[in-house]
């Protein structure tokens, strides 16, 4: 039987796996005049889960980071997603 805990941890690791191949692939496309990601769907990643990911994504491509919103707004999430985390295993042993 599959624990929950094992449910969180493929659902983390495949959303932040999709959240920095989103953003090697913007990139991509933006040098090269493609159809681009939208920004939504960049957030909307790291949203549920993906911000590592969007943000390790950021710093390795060197995509999104002179965008106030994407600066602050991906390490927001994160620090949101830390909290939410702590608060929710709080008083467990």
């Amino acid at each position: 039987m599959i624990r929950p805990a094992d449910l969180l941890a493929l659902w983390l690791l495949g959303v932040n796996l999709a959240a920095f191949a989103l953003m090697g692939w913007d990139k991509r496309r933006a040098r090269r005049d493609g159809r681009r990601v939208p920004e939504r769907t960049l957030f909307l990643t790291a949203l549920l889960g993906g911000s590592p990911g969007a943000i390790l994504g950021m710093q390795l491509f060197r995509h999104k980071t002179k965008h106030w919103y994407f600066k602050f707004g991906m390490p927001a999430i994160l620090i949101a997603q830390l909290a939410l985390a702590l608060w929710l295993t709080a008083g467990r042993s």
